[in-house]
């Protein structure tokens, strides 16, 4: 334990806490600051001004990451016929229809996405309290309810991520691993803001970016300076 205690000094001792970073300097930091053996995963959590009690300052989304996220998805997808045999061919990992609804009922959960045709919501609407608290609840707003599943599939597997504000209005998501390049990674995360300041609400009023954070799994965070991505981080 002192030995791991001794290397995490180290490396909170590279980042400057009084700074905020631009985003090449960030990911440049977190690399460098990585000592675990493992490949750890880099996220980001970004703070914003609105309140998630009021729908209309909900701020949710998914977005298919230029360069993915290192991860290995495992897909399912709930679908009859011809949808069942397209998701299948797409590279669903799992595929079914009433039969799958009651085998995810039963407590079945090897899966890390799940997409649905709408038809099929009926039956997946009994899983809410399975799939819900899990964030696995398919959704139209972020494209996981679908007639068009091979594409969802295809997206999925390729590095969509979903995002949502949390009720402390913070957004949570993982831009990559820290085997990836700099640029990799720098681009991911202008993708991810890009969206979510694309996504402001109307009625959000102030500062919009209040506060971004970078990290890896075991890694110290590192603040970015929220001015470089958009205008509207100014108050309004």
């Amino acid at each position: 334990m002192p030995k791991v205690a001794k290397k995490r000094a180290l490396v909170d001792a590279m980042v400057d806490k009084t700074r905020k970073y631009s985003v090449e300097e960030a990911v440049a930091l977190v690399k460098k600051a990585k000592f675990a053996k493992f490949d750890e995963t880099v996220d980001i959590a970004v703070r914003l001004g609105v309140n998630p009690k009021h729908a209309d300052q909900m701020v949710r989304g998914a977005i298919v990451l230029p360069h993915g996220t290192g991860q290995s998805m495992r897909v399912l997808v709930f679908a009859k016929g011809d949808k069942e045999r397209e998701a299948r061919e797409a590279g669903a990992d799992v595929t079914g229809s009433d039969d799958l609804v009651a085998k995810v009922a039963e407590g079945f959960l090897d899966f890390d996405r799940v997409i649905a045709t709408p038809d099929m919501m009926g039956a997946v609407g009994k899983l809410g309290r399975v799939l819900g608290p899990r964030g696995l609840m398919p959704n139209p707003k972020v494209g996981t309810v679908t007639f068009d599943v091979a594409q969802a599939v295809k997206e999925a597997k390729g590095g969509k991520i979903e995002y949502r504000v949390e009720k402390a209005g913070i957004v949570h998501a993982r831009v990559g691993k820290v085997s990836f390049s700099e640029q990799a990674l720098a681009e991911n995360t202008q993708a991810l803001m890009g969206a979510l300041v694309r996504q402001r609400p109307s009625t959000a009023k102030g500062t919009y970016l209040r506060s971004i954070t970078l990290s890896s799994t075991m890694g110290p965070g590192v603040k970015l300076e929220p001015g470089q991505f958009t205008s509207t981080s100014e108050e309004a």
